[in-house]
């Protein structure tokens, strides 16, 4: 008989052989914030416009330099649960305003960190998850006093510029002004009279060769295809899209044919042949000049495309079918037949062109009732061209907010250090133990314009302390940090138009501090015992809406 041995008690005695469980302040709170610290000092050193770059190797062995946030924890495969609670704070910040990913991070681990200092004096993790609440309430009650410029005519483009240029400048630095002026104008010329603005109408083609200056904003879509037939050039053109292939249709039940005589067979392969031309001539018939279909396109339909002078374009994704069906207002066809005039698109000009060895295909809508702009890059490796990208992005996220909520506050840390002032100021009136949590609360914010300042090679504490005498007169509410100085100085953010996001401070603030209360709340971690094999990986998220 096998000797058995008894477990120990406890919860041990309850789980399964290999399950691991840590309790108590040393084991999982100090832990766990450690974890997020280090996890934060990383994004840290890549927050704001001189931040540096990551080099990151994912799971599939793809390359990526950037300093984005969002970017760099996507492509991470973050293990640890309590860093996985701020990737996931941070993720939230992302579908919410599609910009600000990196201050939650941040400001998380600076709540952390904070928070251990606390603990070691004694004070318990519910008070300081209380105390954070409290300055969080007071915090979303200061914010809505600080903003500095407001947005009422979004479809003036000087003044969408003013505003946009910060969000472009913390990835792209030095080139702002120029991806400023495209992105603008993209969005602007899509803005519809009535409904929300739609961050998927701004496409982005990125075409390898010649330089950034070369990047232009085109009016309808852009592919890197190449057409499929002999005509490349159609003007005014009615389009007809199919999201099924152009060819001879096959029965859907099957059946035997059985011939008898050579006439027959000639009668029977004829027939074929003159009903796809009579379905290419309807068509032709109808006015269409671009055919675009969703599979191929055949021989024969092709002969018969070309002899009545239709342009073919095929597309194999059927997100672009539906993205340029929008684009030129066209009903997407589930098969060959002759469509009526409400279901043909329109299109000023369908032409082939070409950019550096890349051939495209643009459809081109000069109108005002363009729905699409895509704004096509240039540059000269994948990488760069991926960073302008995300730029971009979060330009194009920046524009959808401020079509809802166009209230921005003072940039360069200067919103940061006057809720510092503020809360420190709020802190001493509170009678319990909450106060010590709202004063580290009112610290853990000036990581920054700390942040900022480092970053850019300048000692964070001079910084911090000039910015606190600036922000103790009623004048200084907008003074923040000087990011072209040579030395450390401070600047007033409205003359410099450094404007920072409402909606964007206000969810990072509410995500980062739930995420450091969530974290400071756990007082055990129970690892079950992993499942036997290798682990699976999800497929990762597509940029297309399913």
């Amino acid at each position: 008989m096998a000797l058995s041995v008894p477990k120990a008690p406890g919860v041990s005695q309850m789980l399964k052989d290999g399950a691991r469980m840590y309790s108590g302040l040393e084991e999982a709170v100090f832990r766990n914030i450690s974890a997020c610290k280090e996890f934060a000092q990383t994004m840290r050193s890549a927050y704001g416009p001189n931040g540096m770059n990551k080099m990151i190797i994912n799971h599939i062995e793809k390359q990526f330099v950037t300093s984005d946030a969002g970017t760099i924890m996507r492509e991470l495969d973050v293990e640890h649960p309590a860093a996985k609670l701020i990737v996931m704070a941070s993720q939230m910040q992302d579908a919410e305003v599609g910009d600000g990913t990196n201050f939650v991070v941040v400001l998380a681990g600076a709540l952390l960190e904070s928070a251990e200092e606390l603990l070691r004096l004694g004070i318990t993790t519910g008070e300081i998850s209380d105390g954070y609440e409290k300055a969080l309430e007071k915090a979303l009650e200061i914010l809505p006093t600080l903003v500095s410029h407001k947005i009422e005519d979004y479809r003036n483009v000087e003044k969408v510029k003013e505003v946009l240029r910060t969000s472009i400048m913390s990835k792209q630095y030095g080139q702002e002004d120029f991806l400023n002026d495209l992105v603008s104008k993209a969005c602007v010329s899509i803005l519809p009279d009535e409904g929300t603005f739609n961050v998927d109408n701004i496409r982005i083609c990125k075409i390898l060769g010649s330089g950034l200056t070369k990047s232009e904003v085109v009016r309808g879509m852009v592919f890197k295809r190449f057409v499929e037939g002999d005509v490349t050039y159609a003007e005014k053109a009615k389009i007809v899209i199919f999201s099924c292939p152009v060819d001879i249709i096959q029965t859907e039940t099957k059946g035997t044919v059985l011939i008898k005589s050579a006439d027959e067979l000639l009668s029977f392969s004829s027939g074929e042949e003159s009903l796809l031309e009579s379905q290419i001539k309807a068509i032709a018939d109808a006015g269409v000049k671009v055919v675009v279909a969703g599979g191929k396109v055949g021989d024969m339909a092709l002969h018969f495309l070309n002899k009545y002078g239709l342009m073919a374009v095929r597309l194999n994704s059927k997100f672009d079918l539906r993205r340029l069906s929008r684009s030129v207002n066209a009903t997407v066809l589930p098969r060959i037949t002759t469509p009526s005039q409400e279901e043909l698109g329109y299109c000023d000009k369908v032409c082939i062109e070409e950019l550096g060895d890349t051939t495209i295909v643009a459809f081109r809508n000069e109108g005002k009732d363009s729905r699409i702009a895509t704004v096509v890059i240039r540059g000269a490796t994948d990488n760069f061209m991926d960073d302008i990208e995300r730029a971009l992005d979060d330009a194009v996220n920046n524009f959808k907010c401020l079509t809802r909520d166009g209230r921005y506050l003072p940039g360069a840390g200067a919103t940061e250090i006057e809720l510092a002032t503020q809360l420190s100021a709020y802190a001493d009136t509170l009678p319990g133990l909450d106060q010590y949590a709202v004063r580290k609360f009112a610290n853990a914010l000036e990581v920054f314009p700390k942040a900022l300042a480092e970053n850019s090679g300048i000692n964070g504490t001079e910084i911090v302390n000039q910015l606190y005498l600036a922000h103790n007169t009623e004048a200084g509410k907008t003074i923040g940090f000087d990011i072209e100085a040579e030395k450390a100085s401070t600047i007033d953010t409205t003359k410099a138009k450094l404007f920072d996001l409402y909606q964007s401070k206000f969810w990072g603030l509410k995500y980062a501090v739930g995420a450091a209360a969530t974290i400071l709340k756990v007082d055990q971690i129970i690892m079950a015992k992993r499942a036997g094999g290798p682990k699976l990986r999800q497929p990762a998220g597509s940029d297309d809406e399913s």
